[in-house]
């Protein structure tokens, strides 16, 4: 974030930078209130744009065989422009690659999802997923896992349509 703060800022000072050479280049005639227009102006240019550019940015970090499950768009009121281009603001990742099945019951498969959002550390949440009944659980020590072929416990919650990505771990697994 401080690096974004000091890239804002030296946008802000390429853009001054320009509308005083306008102004060189005019003789004086440019109105002098130009040049912090410009640096307003080139500073929130390079927000707007890093904040669009940040999804595309993070995806191409992501190494091979991590998948997007679910990116959230929002509309941001102090943002206006993203009323006319909803802005991605937070997404989640799952490691379908390095996902693996239990040895002790292969319908659950262990796998770790990643919370992403601007501005913030990503996070990482060990997750179970139940593949013949399409429910998933966070892992904890508290977590009773089912025996094969039972049905699992309260604990777990139905894959919501949206997140259907998540099932990609049941069709590539490793035993464990």
């Amino acid at each position: 974030m401080l690096w974004e703060l000091v890239a804002t800022v030296f946008a802000g000072l390429g853009a001054a930078g320009i509308a005083l050479m306008l102004r060189k280049l005019s003789a004086q005639k440019l109105p002098r209130y130009l040049v912090p227009v410009f640096a307003g102006l080139g500073m929130l240019g390079f927000q707007i744009h890093s904040e669009y550019n940040w999804y595309s940015h993070q995806l191409s970090l992501l190494p091979q065989g991590v998948v997007v499950v679910k990116a959230v768009e929002e509309k941001i009121s102090w943002r206006p422009w993203t009323f006319l281009k909803p802005q991605i603001t937070r997404f989640m990742a799952l490691d379908v690659k390095n996902s693996a099945a239990n040895s002790k019951n292969p319908e659950l498969v262990l796998a770790n999802l990643y919370l992403f959002e601007r501005r913030q550390a990503a996070i990482n949440v060990k997750l179970v997923v139940h593949c013949p009944s399409k429910q998933r659980a966070n892992f904890t020590e508290q977590l009773v896992l089912p025996a094969e072929g039972e049905m699992p416990g309260a604990e777990f919650m139905a894959i919501a349509a949206d997140e259907d990505a998540l099932l990609q771990v049941c069709t590539t697994q490793k035993n464990v």
